[in-house]
């Protein structure tokens, strides 16, 4: 077998590309090329274990499999451009990587908030190097902080800084509840009650308007004129896909890259995409294009298209059956965590507590044409054990057809 196949981006979905492609038997060149000096490590106690100081970088790192061990890796080497009509791949450097597969692993940045005021003392938390500049301002003594977003990595960030005894931390947010948009009111008004008692404060159903501050931020000024203290500032306010190297070519990426329902991405069946870049239709559920950022799609996605990409180079027939994962995620915050398996978003009309009460531990199911297609616990473990009961079912579900 000769030839090569290039991954653009080396996190997490980019090594298990590397990894699926050789277990799906391609046993020519691969190449991984990466922007961030290191190699690839997990992301998710980030906001978390590493932001308390709880976990060194090594503990972070991922270590590729034996079959893997002979990938080329391009590290601090960022793709500036693709030409996929002619199976090209252009580095800041100048030099263009030839290939005759290409895996999209891209990932996404954090978006930033584009307020009047200084930068300085404006966070996100993406990279390791963003996690550790983090955490040395959270260390400071009496720190005050400004957490403007509560979806999943706002709350985890709240929750680490109470954690750290940073004596005032505010949530702010332009919808009504915490992680309401992935997760609905039922949760959501749990979570405030949870995060309250532990000492965060938040401004729902407000937004940012500036920062206050000549050097570095000193209060953040919210749309109501209201003024937050601020030593510190987080910004979670989303992501954006890191799409730009990849325009010029006819590609759909309004979100993302749009693939097909086998991660093949613009009709090419020598191109495909993994990860969160990859807007994909799920056959398990209404075949609408969406990203998902969870853990586990790095190596859902990464396993079915290397099978794709595999069957199309080494020229066998037939179609690719086509990916229908099921989603999965968790958020440790304070001492207590939400575990999730399936698609909670499609049916958030109808939440039902399957067991336990919000009060406390619960269990609750997510259903979309009077069919369960999401589970998401909050507690302990047992909680977490019980979401964990619903996966087989939720698998063995049929397609979801409203």
């Amino acid at each position: 077998m000769t030839g090569r196949v290039v991954v653009v981006g080396a996190s997490m979905g980019g090594l298990r590309a590397a990894e699926q492609l050789r277990a799906a038997g391609w046993a020519a060149g691969i190449t991984v090329v990466g922007d961030e000096p290191h190699m690839p490590y997990n992301r998710p106690p980030l906001s978390k274990e590493v932001l308390a100081g709880k976990a060194p970088f090594e503990s972070l790192a991922l270590t590729p499999k034996a079959a893997a061990a002979d990938v080329e890796w391009r590290l601090g080497r960022k793709a500036v451009a693709a030409r996929l009509d002619e199976r090209t791949v252009e580095l800041d450097d100048g030099e263009a990587i030839p290939y005759d597969g290409l895996v999209v692993a891209t990932g996404m940045r954090p978006r930033r908030l584009r307020c009047p005021g200084p930068l300085h003392g404006r966070h996100t938390v993406r990279t390791l190097a963003d996690a550790q500049g983090l955490r040395d301002e959270l260390t400071r003594p009496h720190a005050r902080v400004v957490v403007v977003g509560a979806g999943f990595i706002g709350c985890e960030v709240a929750a680490t800084a109470v954690g750290l005894g940073v004596r005032e931390v505010t949530v702010v947010d332009p919808l009504p509840l915490p992680m309401v948009g992935p997760l609905g009111e039922l949760l959501g008004r749990a979570l405030l009650r949870r995060h309250e008692e532990r000492g965060v404060r938040f401004a729902l159903g407000a937004g940012v308007a500036g920062f206050e501050g000549e050097d570095r931020v000193t209060g953040v000024v919210l749309d109501d004129g209201t003024v937050l203290q601020a030593d510190v500032v987080v910004e979670s306010v989303g992501s954006i896909a890191n799409v730009e190297w990849l325009q010029d070519n006819g590609l759909d990426l309004s979100d993302g890259v749009l693939t097909d329902d086998r991660l093949r991405i613009g009709g090419r069946p020598e191109a495909v995409a993994v990860g969160d870049v990859a807007r994909f239709p799920n056959a398990r559920y209404d075949g609408v294009p969406r990203r998902v950022e969870h853990w586990s799609i790095p190596t859902d996605t990464a396993k079915h298209a290397a099978k794709v990409l595999v069957a199309h180079l080494a020229g066998a027939g037939g179609e690719p059956a086509p990916f229908a994962p099921l989603p999965t995620f968790w958020s440790d915050q304070h001492e207590f965590r939400l575990q999730s398996f399936g698609a909670p978003v499609l049916g958030k009309d109808d939440v039902r507590v399957l067991d336990g009460d919000p009060e406390g531990d619960v269990l609750v199911g997510y259903h979309a044409g009077g069919q369960l297609v999401g589970v998401v616990a909050l507690g302990g473990q047992a909680a977490a054990m019980g979401a964990a009961r619903y996966r087989a079912q939720l698998l063995k579900s049929p397609a979801l057809t409203v």
